[in-house]
């Protein structure tokens, strides 16, 4: 076997003159891929592998290279590979190859390129294989995510608290600071962030829920506490809550009430505000605590006078065409003053999508079924419904370009006129595009397009199960609407994992690029705006985005991106040394630690997007991903219940699914199993029960996706034509 005649990419250049291809001589270059081994050649000494593209690569070991597992971030040796016996006169060249690269294993090869002329050799010198079984990948184990969580929340808490297990307020007055550097110290600016301090909160408490660990509890509410005492702005008349941007100085006693960030300069940012209540509202699921969905509901109540774009009879602010302003003046509250400046009366993903994730799904999976405690659910139910709604409308509606019509006749998604791989993220107040504001201008977030895919998937499943209640209870007019609004989610969903699957993700080495041109003007599928590199936030949007996506109909396609972004993430986020994420990479996995991209914490980075990766990655594992052979699919989450608010029953269903998708097995508090529990009903009530217990509740999937597949089957097909007809060299 010859090295190939063919690279990835031909780096080969024209002559001025004659105008031919000549191919470059003596080039070297470092290099990264991830793929399938699909042929081994030990006589010859190297091995094939076929990437995401299609492409197939001949890789050449040396004596030198090295073979490894993929490591947790525990970092422990994960390599179960057999030893075979050695051949006699076996070269170890062959011997390595024997023992590790075998087909049907997923691997990553960093190696270096030569080119000289017409040829073209890898030499592969570190090969990480993704498990020691072929078939298989180390993600999809029973504890992969557990034990991640584990170990970044256990660091979040030893570099913030040092050794401390149980923690109070005080705790986080004189110990939490929002930045903190390369090594783990607190920065220059000694300023704490409500929004970023409110996604801490949540990463504590998906990590309770995954673990159960009292540690991560005690953190969990001594942060909800200390969020709501020091960051909070009610209204004089309690009407509201809106929420400080942060407080600085020494001992924290200067208030700042307006954003402080670049882009939002001296205004209240919906997106901040929203932010300040995805961590109380994680936090609220696991506990039912009272004072916590007062605070929630206030801010909801904040959102709807003061945002929302309605009709108001004397306000020409507000033009009714719905949707949610960005920003607001904190003098005189509203849209339209002139100091907003790039602000004024503008609509953006922020103000819109972050609604869902960041506390609407929590919140309904908490109160919906209602709650048997006296309050008065129903309302803040249906407030809750009518955002949902709305804010799934309006990206429906708005965010894709088209050339025509939103609907068919037929009153079906139209997918036909869409005319750009990307979503619009930014709008004027009458939904034109806003395509000059800042940086942004014209251009896409690949990870909010597939932020959009996660999320309008799993509306679609809370639609689909809403349709089956409603169909069982005789509504058969409402069930069909809903039925239609989750075929209308699954069908852009998939779309728009299409779409990025040609245009986002790397498909040499997996993973996910971050902002691009809408319209690209160099003759590419992809043109970048700054670099080809990859932030933590956005593998995890595409993570979680073709995991459930493949949940929709089991579309192996899907799974597939799934698994080469997951190993993206596996592979060079997780810093093993010191236990934490890495922000951003290059595209071949280098981190990159310029400016405050190496700092541990930040504005951007707090235990958020990395904790609810792990938390729903591992649900999301359990519940579509099948298992070879006798694989366990059961998965446990924990709750703790605020005993002195007689919490009468808790909603323990994991995540937005479809009715029949997964099942009770058995309910424990405090070690003790609950008898004569139903297997389909996920509201638990709760008996007399002791201060502080904890809820264990184990479930399982039913697998039943192809009640989904009925539902979009016949309809125009999403387009996942991702892979390419490229020859195999």
């Amino acid at each position: 076997m010859q090295p190939s005649g063919k690279w990835i990419c031909d780096l080969s250049t024209r002559c001025k003159l004659s105008g031919d291809r000549v191919p470059m001589k003596k080039f070297y270059q470092q290099v990264t891929i991830v793929g399938q081994i699909i042929k081994v050649d030990t006589q010859q000494g190297c091995f094939s592998i076929r990437l995401l593209s299609e492409d197939v690569v001949q890789a050449w070991p040396g004596p030198e290279t090295s073979y490894q597992v993929l490591a947790n971030l525990d970092n422990l040796n994960r390599d179960r590979v057999a030893s075979p016996a050695p051949n006699a006169g076996e070269s170890t060249i062959a011997y390595n190859l024997r023992k590790y690269v075998r087909p049907d294993l997923m691997a990553c090869v960093q190696g270096i390129v030569t080119i000289n002329g017409d040829v073209q050799h890898l030499d592969a010198r570190t090969v990480t294989l993704m498990h020691s079984t072929p078939g298989q990948v180390g993600w999809e184990e029973t504890h992969w995510w557990i034990s991640q969580v584990t170990t970044m929340c256990n660091q979040w808490l030893d570099t913030t608290f040092g050794n401390k297990r149980t923690f109070t307020t005080d705790d986080l007055m004189e110990f939490y600071r929002t930045n903190l550097n390369i090594v783990g110290e607190a920065t220059a600016d000694p300023i704490q962030e409500c929004a970023t301090l409110s996604r801490f909160l949540y990463g504590l408490s998906s990590a309770y829920l995954l673990t159960g660990l009292d540690r991560f509890y005690s953190a969990a509410k001594a942060t909800a506490y200390y969020l709501c005492d020091t960051f909070r702005s009610p209204s004089h008349d309690q009407t509201y809550c809106f929420w400080k941007f942060g407080r600085r100085g020494k001992p924290f006693n200067e208030d700042i009430t307006p954003s402080q960030n670049p882009d939002d300069r001296e205004t209240y940012a919906l997106y901040e505000q929203i932010y300040a209540l995805a961590g109380l509202t994680q936090f609220y699921r696991i506990s039912q605590d009272r004072r916590i969905r007062d605070f929630i509901q206030r801010t909801i109540a904040g959102f709807q006078d003061f945002y929302h774009d309605v009709f108001r009879p004397g306000d020409t602010c507000f033009t009714g065409k719905g949707g949610y302003f960005s920003h607001l003046d904190p003098i005189t509250m509203r849209p339209d003053t002139a100091a907003l400046g790039q602000n004024r009366m503008k609509k953006n993903w922020n103000s819109i999508g972050d609604h869902i994730p960041a506390y609407l799904i929590n919140l309904l999976l908490a109160i919906d079924p209602l709650p048997e405690h006296n309050e008065n659910w129903a309302a803040l139910r249906l407030t809750c419904w009518q955002i949902l709604d709305e804010c799934v409308d309006n990206i429906l509606t708005h965010f894709p370009e088209r050339s025509g019509a939103t609907r068919n006749a037929d009153l079906t998604l139209n997918l036909s006129n869409i005319t750009n791989d990307y979503v619009r993220e930014r709008f004027h107040a009458d939904w034109t595009p806003d395509v000059e504001w800042s940086w942004q201008k014209n251009r896409a977030i690949c990870g909010h397009n597939l932020k959009i895919a996660w999320n309008l998937t799993r509306c679609g499943h809370y639609y689909s199960y809403r349709s089956s209640v409603l169909e069982k209870q005789n509504y058969h007019a409402e069930a069909t609407k809903y039925a239609d609004r989750a075929r209308d989610c699954y069908e852009y969903a998939a779309f728009l994992g299409g779409k990025m699957a040609q245009v986002g993700v790397d498909r040499a080495r997996g993973g996910i690029f971050d902002a691009v041109e809408r319209n690209p003007l160099n003759g590419m599928p992809t043109e970048f705006v700054w670099g080809c590199t990859k932030d933590f936030w956005q593998q995890e949007q595409a993570i979680l985005a073709y995991l459930i996506l493949h949940s929709i109909n089991g579309n192996p396609q899907f799974l597939e991106l799934a698994r080469y972004c997951n190993a993206f993430w596996n592979l060079f986020f997780l810093d093993r040394d010191n236990h934490r994420i890495r922000f951003r990479t290059s595209e071949s996995g280098s981190p990159i630690i310029e400016g405050t991209y190496g700092n541990e914490a930040g504005h951007a980075i707090a235990g958020y997007h990395a904790f609810e990766l792990s938390y729903l990655a591992h649900v999301y594992t359990r519940c579509y991903v099948d298992k070879r052979g006798d694989g366990d699919d059961s998965f446990v989450i924990y709750f703790k219940p605020n005993y002195t608010d007689k919490v009468t029953s808790i909603n323990v269903l994991p995540d937005f699914m479809r009715a029949d998708e997964v099942e009770i097995v058995r309910v424990k508090i405090n070690g003790m199993e609950i008898e004569g529990l139903r297997h389909d009903q996920f509201q638990i009530a709760l008996a007399d029960y002791a201060p502080d217990s904890t809820v264990a509740v184990e479930l399982r999937p039913l697998r039943k996706s192809a009640q989904t597949k009925a539902q979009i089957e016949g309809k125009r097909p999403s387009d996942l034509t991702f892979r390419s007809n490229a020859q195999a060299v």
